[in-house]
């Protein structure tokens, strides 16, 4: 009897040791889940709340509370002009509503450059920087660039005609880039800058200040126009360019030929009879 229970004594211990053994496992295990847990929060970037759109926002289109929806996004990447609430974004109240002038894609922050002020209709006229004015340049395939132009580039123009007065024979055909690095606001009817693929446009339209349209406008008058596309990233300032045919065939221009001085002769007339005599003598002067 008392091997027995001493048999049952050190089984009950045994079993007791191996239950205290896991417990204490279980603990380490939910002790260190919590501390990777803390220094995931720890390194957790912190988010704000911010008015996105809900659906695809064309140009154009009034952005009503039905199309917003609250998002969180990560506070220290915010970019400029987002709308922390939705009466930041109707700040005058639910009838004085904002236009699309950007396309926005669904989930995309709302940003003060893509909309309108409260009420303010969708146009040109709300891309154009102070003192600065639009101007149309007719274009074509060629003078263009093929139709690869979307309202937000930068293009050089380049003016093509005949100058007066240049060289010896009178005019002279030249081609000259005349403004640098102007931004397009509209091609052709439309200002949305989302617009995919190439369309042939006909007018395009820049933002220059009021010099520039005198010069665009003489330019446009006296000759052809033609537009160069300027890379996004593309911080260069494009210096003087001119070309005429000659410095463009590498034709060398002509000096002219030595005048030879001929020699003076003084002479004397006189009278022989009827006949009238002229006789050489040294020039004085």
């Amino acid at each position: 009897m008392r091997a027995v229970f001493g048999l049952v004594l050190i089984a009950g211990m045994g079993l007791a040791g191996f239950a205290i053994y896991m417990v204490q496992g279980y603990f380490q295990e939910q002790n260190a889940a919590l501390a990777a847990q803390r220094a995931v929060m720890a390194e957790a970037v912190p988010t704000v709340d911010v008015v996105a759109v809900n659906r695809i926002m064309e140009h154009g289109e009034q952005i009503t509370a039905e199309d917003i929806v609250i998002i969180k996004y990560a506070e220290p990447f915010l970019p400029e002009g987002v709308f922390r609430t939705q009466e930041e974004l109707f700040s005058e109240g639910p009838e004085e509503l904002r236009v699309v002038l950007r396309q926005m894609e669904p989930n995309e922050p709302v940003l003060a450059t893509k909309v309108t002020d409260p009420g303010e209709v969708a146009g040109i006229t709300a891309l154009i920087e102070r003192g600065m004015r639009a101007f149309a340049i007719n274009v074509d395939v060629s003078s263009g660039v093929s139709g690869f132009l979307t309202p937000g580039d930068r293009v050089d123009v380049y003016w093509t005609g005949r100058a007066a007065g240049l060289t010896d024979g009178g005019n002279t055909d030249i081609t000259k880039l005349i403004e640098a690095n102007i931004q397009l606001v509209a091609v052709d009817q439309t200002s949305e800058s989302g617009r995919t693929g190439a369309t042939i446009a006909r007018t395009v339209t820049v933002q220059v200040s009021p010099d520039q349209v005198a010069a665009l406008a003489q330019a446009q008058a006296t000759g052809k126009l033609s537009l160069s596309l300027v890379g996004r990233e593309d911080d260069t300032i494009a210096g003087a360019i001119e070309v005429d045919q000659a410095s463009l065939l590498g034709i060398l221009p002509q000096a002219p030929a030595p005048q030879i001085e001929q020699e003076r002769i003084c002479t004397i007339r006189t009278r022989r009879g009827a006949e009238v005599v002229e006789i050489p003598i040294p020039c004085t002067n």
